[in-house]
């Protein structure tokens, strides 16, 4: 019974050392290609999904247009998050208290503020990044080709000055 044990052992081993370097790791995807992803980012996080050496070599006009989009798409989400914030605490007053005056008139008032900054995250409102993608689509901030791109267009400059020289 030993021996058994020892020689399975030893097979596991030389099996380990030969499979070593053969090893994958499969990373979740979410289905978006490399270039939509970038659009994305970009849309959301402004400035800062740009690389150091990317920014750099930005022509101040491109930027401007990125930064634009960015304060679109934050109050865009900023509304969407109220919404959502609404719909979820009206089920909660529904189900809790609902023959109460205050859960009626909370229920017939769904008004949203433009000035109010929501700062709850997208998890905790159970929104995904293909509602987000979605809402952007709706809105105009991504284009409405947006799932049918997979390459970016080509690299080369289109505006006399959209790059530094």
């Amino acid at each position: 019974m030993y021996m058994k044990k020892m020689e399975k052992l030893k097979k596991n081993v030389t099996d380990y050392q030969l499979n070593a370097g053969k090893t994958y790791i499969n990373y979740e995807s979410d289905g978006y290609s490399q270039y939509q992803n970038y659009l994305y980012k970009r849309a959301l996080y402004g400035l800062d999904a740009l690389s150091q050496d990317e920014l750099a070599a930005t022509c101040s006009k491109k930027k401007q247009r990125i930064i634009n989009v960015y304060k679109r798409a934050q109050s865009v989400l900023n509304i969407e998050k109220q919404k959502a914030t609404i719909n979820y605490t009206n089920v909660l007053f529904k189900s809790l208290f609902p023959n109460s005056k205050l859960t009626k008139s909370l229920i017939e008032s769904s008004d949203t503020d433009e000035k109010f900054k929501n700062v709850l995250t997208f998890k905790d409102l159970n929104i995904s990044k293909r509602q987000i993608v979605t809402i952007f689509m709706t809105e105009g901030i991504l284009p409405k080709n947006f799932l049918s791109l997979i390459e970016g267009p080509n690299q080369l400059p289109r505006l006399k000055h959209e790059n530094k020289a």
